[in-house]
């Protein structure tokens, strides 16, 4: 791995995790938390999957190839810190109580599982294609006659 690579996926991961982290105290929402099942509002869907979707193709278009396999990791350390912050710094608020650990790694798998879509879409917006080698790049390495044979077939 090349510093260069180093450098764009600690950018990436960063990013992710900012993503991830602003857009739970923008909207407000504590998943760690349960309040009946008022928890479960469209802030809540919100801040389970499409904030991290969004982590996770903000770390596809930074890293580039394998940023799918990247886009995994925000949304979890971020979850773990939101569960940690809340069990220790913060504390429960009244009405409300921490959610069993059971249910909360279930939306944490929500969670990454939706960074890994967004890891996946940003690939594609960014290659143009889905797979390890866009069409278009092996078509131009082509040589011409080779480039005029697949036509004819075609």
């Amino acid at each position: 791995m090349t510093a260069t690579r180093f450098k764009k996926g600690v950018l990436a991961f960063v990013a992710g995790c900012l993503v991830n982290y602003l857009g739970d105290h923008l909207l407000g929402v504590r998943i760690e938390l349960f309040w009946g099942l008022k928890t479960f509002s469209f802030l809540w869907f919100l801040d389970v999957f499409i904030v991290p979707f969004l982590s996770g193709l903000t770390v596809a278009a930074i890293f580039g190839l394998g940023g799918k396999w990247m886009a995994y990791f925000p949304p979890f350390l971020v979850r773990c810190y939101g569960y940690f912050e809340t069990m220790k710094i913060i504390g429960v608020p009244d009405g409300s109580a921490l959610m069993p650990l059971g249910w909360w790694g279930f939306f944490v798998i929500l969670a990454i599982e939706s960074a890994a879509i967004g890891g996946v879409m940003g690939e594609i917006v960014i290659k143009r294609t889905y797979g390890r080698t866009p069409v278009h790049t092996e078509y131009e390495e082509q040589s011409p006659k080779a480039r005029e044979k697949s036509q004819t077939d075609a």
